[in-house]
C-alpha cells in the first residue's frame, strides 16, 4: 500500500467548550481517513487536554492554531496560542501529565506571539496483507469438478 507522505490539517479557532468537542470529531475523522483508527482515541484525548488548557488558562475569545501532521511514521499535534505563560507539568496528574502518558514525546516552546505545545505518537502506515492463493492440500492434485453431493 502506498501512503502519501506528509498529510496535514490546520485550523485557527477561538477556543470555547463547544468548539473543543467539535474539533475532536474533526481530528478523529482526519485520523480515520488516514487509516490511523488505532490512534483516534489517544490523539483526541491528548488534544482535548491541550485545548482545554488553552480554554482554562488563556481564556475564551483568544485564538489558537491547531495543527495535525502525519509523516507516514509519526503523528504530531500542536496547539499554538497567544499567551506567553508557559504550561507546567503538575504532579497530581491530568493536563500535561495525561498528554505525556498518551504520547511518545511532547514539549513546549515560546514563539514571538506566545507559545506552542506539541506531542507526537509513533504511527507507521498500516500494512495490508496481499491476497494470495491458497496452497493445495497435501495429496490433492486437481480441483474437484463434481459436487460433493453427487458423489454420495
Amino acid at each position: 500500500m502506498t501512503v502519501p507522505l506528509d498529510r496535514h490539517y490546520s485550523v485557527e479557532l477561538q477556543v470555547s467548550a463547544e468548539r473543543v468537542s467539535r474539533l475532536r470529531r474533526i481530528v478523529a475523522a482526519h485520523l480515520r481517513h488516514w487509516s490511523l483508527d488505532l490512534h483516534v482515541r489517544p490523539v483526541c484525548r491528548a488534544l482535548d487536554e491541550l485545548l482545554t488548557n488553552v480554554h482554562r488558562h488563556v481564556g475564551d475569545g483568544n485564538t489558537c492554531v491547531l495543527e495535525l501532521r502525519w509523516t507516514g511514521r509519526h503523528v504530531t499535534a500542536s496547539v499554538a496560542d497567544n499567551s506567553a505563560r508557559m504550561p507546567r507539568l503538575l504532579p497530581a496528574g491530568g493536563g500535561l501529565s495525561r498528554v505525556m502518558a498518551l504520547s511518545d514525546s511532547w514539549g513546549t516552546c515560546r514563539t514571538t506571539d506566545g507559545k506552542v505545545v506539541w506531542f507526537t505518537r509513533y504511527a507507521e502506515a498500516p500494512r495490508t496483507a496481499g491476497l494470495l492463493p491458497y496452497a493445495p492440500l497435501p495429496g490433492v492434485r486437481t480441483a474437484r469438478t463434481v459436487p460433493l453431493a453427487a458423489l454420495v
